[in-house]
Formats: C-alpha cells, sequence, structure tokens
C-alpha cells in the first residue's frame, strides 16, 4: 500500500467513524429518516474531501479534531448531493457505490429528507465550538461551505446541469458548469484547511487555485469513466451523459484530448503548491490520484 493509499484509507476510517457518532440510530417515525442519512453518509466512497481539507489545514498544524469535523460536515454536504443527484426528477440513478441508491432502498420522500438532514446538519457541526475555538473561524467556514454548496456553487451547478440548455454547451459552458457543481466542494475543501490554519492571502490562494484545477481534472476523469469505464469498476450505471445528449468534455475534446487537458490540469495544480515545499507532498499525490483512478 502506498503512502497516499495509507492516508486516504486512514481519513475515510476517520470519516465515517466520526460520521457515525454524529449521526446516531433513533427510535421511533424519525429513525428512517436517520436510517437514510446514515445509509447515504456511511456507504463508503473516497472520502477525497475531507482527506484533502484535513491535509491542508495539516499544512498550518491545526489540531485533527477540528479539522475532521470540518471534513464530516463538508462530507454530509457532498452526500446530500448525491442522494439527491440520483433521485428520478434528477439523474434518476438506481446505483450508487455498487449499491441500491437512497430513493430505492427506502422511498423518494425518505430520500429527499434524508438528503435535506444531511446539509443542515453539516452546519451545526461546522457551528459547534469542537471544530473550531474562534467564533470568527466558525463563521468563515459556514459562509464558505454555504457559498461553495448554494446557487453560486454546486446547487447552480446542478441547475445547469439539468438546463435544456445543456447538451448545447460549449466548452467555456462546460469548464464553468463544472466549476460549480464539482469543483465549488473541492475548493471548500481546501480553502477550509486555509480558514482553520489563518493562511497568509498567498497562502489561500495558491490552495484555492490547486484546489481549483484539481476539481476540473476530476470532472474530465469523470467523463472519461461515463465514457470508457465500466460500471463494475465504478460501481453505477456508464455511458448516462451520451445517452442524455449531455455536452462533455469528452464530446468536446475527444478521449484524448480530455485525458491531455487533466493532465495538464493536475501538473499545474502540483505547481501551486510549490509555496509549502515537501509538506503538501500528500496533496499532490492526491492530485495524481485524481487523474489516475478507475472509479
Amino acid at each position: 500500500m502506498s503512502v497516499l493509499d495509507h492516508a486516504l484509507k486512514g481519513t475515510a476510517e476517520s470519516v465515517s467513524q466520526l460520521l457515525d457518532k454524529l449521526l446516531p440510530p433513533v427510535s421511533g417515525p424519525i429513525g428512517q429518516v436517520i436510517d437514510a442519512m446514515r445509509y447515504g453518509a456511511l456507504g463508503g466512497g473516497k472520502r477525497l474531501r475531507p482527506f484533502l481539507l484535513i491535509e491542508s489545514a495539516r499544512l498550518f498544524d491545526i489540531p485533527e479534531q477540528g479539522a475532521l469535523r470540518a471534513g464530516a460536515a463538508l462530507e454530509m454536504v457532498h452526500c446530500y448531493s448525491l442522494i439527491h443527484d440520483d433521485l428520478p426528477a434528477m439523474d434518476d440513478s438506481d446505483l450508487r457505490r455498487g449499491r441500491p441508491t437512497a430513493h430505492k432502498a427506502f422511498d423518494e420522500a425518505t430520500a429527499i429528507l434524508a438528503g435535506d438532514g444531511l446539509l443542515t446538519e453539516a452546519f451545526a457541526v461546522l457551528a459547534d465550538p469542537r471544530t473550531a475555538e474562534d467564533p470568527a473561524v466558525r463563521v468563515e467556514l459556514i459562509a464558505g461551505l454555504a457559498a461553495a454548496a448554494g446557487a453560486g456553487g454546486m446547487v447552480g451547478g446542478q441547475m445547469i446541469d439539468i438546463s435544456p440548455d445543456r447538451a448545447s454547451l460549449d466548452l467555456v459552458g462546460i469548464t464553468e458548469l463544472q466549476r460549480l457543481k464539482t469543483g465549488a466542494l473541492i475548493t471548500f475543501a481546501c480553502e477550509g484547511g486555509a480558514i482553520l490554519g489563518r493562511a497568509t492571502a498567498e497562502e489561500r490562494a495558491a490552495l484555492v487555485d490547486y484546489a481549483a484545477d484539481l476539481g476540473l481534472a476530476f470532472q474530465i476523469v469523470d467523463d472519461l469513466l461515463d465514457a470508457d469505464g465500466s460500471a463494475e469498476e465504478l460501481g453505477k450505471p456508464t455511458g448516462q451523459d451520451e445517452a442524455l445528449g449531455k455536452a462533455t468534455f469528452v464530446g468536446q475534446l475527444g478521449l484524448d484530448g480530455a485525458r491531455a487537458k487533466a493532465e495538464e490540469l493536475v501538473e499545474r495544480a502540483c505547481k501551486r503548491l510549490d509555496l509549502f515545499g515537501a509538506k503538501a507532498e500528500l496533496l499532490r499525490k492526491a492530485a495524481i490520484f485524481v487523474l489516475e483512478r478507475r472509479s
């Protein structure tokens, strides 16, 4: 197991353990929505976003508990978005991470509420003094995640994605769509570490620029996997973008062009971290992981 694999596995286990504590099962009628929240949040996944947040915070020697809690909050928002993305009104997917999607495992109403619950609970976690002693830091984290998740970020990107205009987007339009839908939470992951670490403006800008390149590379690789990956590796159906007539990076650039663009972005992302020297080595390895992943 590589150093990065070990670090990713350790972060995933720590995040899952914390999510399990933050979302304890309850009895009675409310229990079903809690079960669905746990199903969505504890169903595996690479936990890449909390990993990026924790590693970014580590550049500034931040105690791990606060970074882990901020990472868990971010993962709650990510998992809520997956639950809602899979709904019949959105992507209408039956599989996620090799399991039935939340609306299939439960029902549509419960899935909607589970997503709502995870989104709301995330901000409660950030507001807790155990995440950061300084109230100003907590407020900045809350404001940053709200901006990344809302209409100026992920929600806005999803609206473009389901718009009739989606099929006719050019490369500039696709890039903007993915900057919002996928990139905003990835950018917050790295900026969240900078917020916790009270980074300088130069340090914060370097992490934001790294994350912007990484987020776009992540989505290009997603497009490549949808075009030529396997459902077994991905744990979800492939070929959906083409079937729905969606404009993609692969459609605009071709397979080879899209791969070359992703490689260019990852190389640039790694250079953004020169300011941090060897302390940022795991973040550089994470960028290469994003490029080489098969799921």
